[in-house]
């Protein structure tokens, strides 16, 4: 496993759905807290984990962001470039960053207690508006892809195809690539998965010659 992102970050809450598995984060700014997440940090295809209570966390993987910005399109007159937020607080307060959010699974406790691991599904449960939504640190993404056994697991294929949004294809190649980079699978698994990759490579790019 390659070690690259250390600890975990909130980055927002949960805000409605699209549907059981399509959650929508709203993204914490300057106004809801005083360490914002930075831009690296919510990019296209970031693991996440979505608190559930004293239930085990679920698992998504960030497939769209959204900007809106209430002054986009305004024909009312301007004062200035920028609202001043002693007059405008509100203005402010309303721009916003939404985050498109494919659940995949859960994060399981194992028997001993001592380690997680993943349950990969369509999870079961519902998440709550105002869940808060945090960044995946490697180990945890390391260990939602192994069993209750130990071994290695890559069930979520078919959910990102289908539940991946209008960037499924390339969302699906970039999380392979990167399962491909930790070196998780055994050598066996790990070539299939470089198969699959190149072959969803080559879809990706005659789709767009064509």
């Amino acid at each position: 496993m390659v070690a690259k992102k250390l600890g975990t970050r909130t980055l927002g809450k949960v805000v409605k759905s699209n549907s059981h598995c399509d959650y929508v984060v709203q993204l914490d700014d300057d106004m809801s807290t005083s360490c914002p997440p930075q831009p690296g940090e919510f990019g296209f295809g970031s693991f996440v984990k979505l608190a559930n209570g004293d239930r085990p966390s679920i698992v998504g993987i960030i497939y769209n962001s959204q900007l809106v910005n209430p002054t986009f399109l305004n024909n009312g007159p301007r004062l200035s470039s920028e609202p001043d937020p002693v007059f405008a607080p509100d203005l402010i307060h309303e721009t916003r960053t939404l985050l498109g959010i494919v659940l995949i699974g859960i994060l399981e406790a194992d028997p001993s207690q001592t380690e997680i691991y993943g349950v990969q599904s369509i999870p079961r449960d519902v998440v709550p508006v105002n869940a808060a939504v945090e960044c995946m640190d490697d180990h945890e993404i390391y260990r939602f892809h192994l069993n209750v056994e130990g071994k290695p697991q890559f069930r979520y294929y078919s959910l990102l195809l289908r539940y991946g949004g209008s960037f499924a294809a390339h969302l699906t190649e970039q999380v392979l690539q990167e399962l491909i980079d930790f070196n998780l699978f055994p050598p066996q698994d790990q070539r299939a998965l470089e198969m699959l990759c190149k072959e969803l490579t080559w879809r990706n790019t005659m789709g767009t010659l064509r």
